[in-house]
């Protein structure tokens, strides 16, 4: 690692050579497709080029290990917060102008309707539905229970539902 801190690329490449396989083991376990583990084995080798004082001292297997599976877990979380079969692959092209403006006055609205809701259920809907967040990391970051953490998010939403309805909540 030493070597590869100084730019070595013959000593990343013995690197790559000794551990890709390891890591895309633990990225196939993770996240069982085969191209999104070569894509998560790819990140984190190059995260290790780019950043290679990331790993200080200790067992350099165990290290890649880690950084390989919170990897994958990022793939994991990434694909949740966006499903794929949510969105159509090709638009009409007689439709796109108007999709494209309904969905930024949809998005407009949705802006302005977190907006008014209460700061404590804003905060946690943005880190679960714009950052990927889940609700036991939520507590975790936040010191809040998970059951609040959950109630507020609840709340949140419902609140959210009321005002994108035209409804004033409770």
């Amino acid at each position: 690692m030493e070597r590869v801190r100084e730019g070595d690329t013959a000593a990343f490449e013995a690197l790559y050579d000794a551990y890709s396989r390891l890591v895309y083991g633990v990225a196939l376990r993770v996240l069982s497709d085969a191209a999104s583990a070569e894509d998560a084995t790819q990140a984190v080798f190059m995260k290790l080029w780019s950043n290679p004082e990331l790993f200080r001292t200790g067992n350099f297997a165990a290290w890649i290990v880690r950084v390989a599976r919170n990897r994958a877990f990022d793939v994991l979380r990434a694909k949740a917060a966006r499903p794929e079969d949510q969105f159509p692959e090709t638009i009409p092209a007689q439709d796109a102008l108007e999709d494209t403006a309904m969905a930024q006055i949809d998005a407009e609205s949705v802006r302005a309707a977190i907006a008014q809701l209460p700061e404590e259920q804003r905060k946690l809907i943005e880190l679960g539905f714009f950052g990927g967040v889940t609700h036991q990391e939520m507590a975790k970051t936040t010191g809040l229970p998970l059951g609040t953490v959950k109630t507020r998010i609840r709340s949140g939403l419902r609140r959210l539902r009321s005002v994108l309805d035209g409804v004033v909540a409770p």
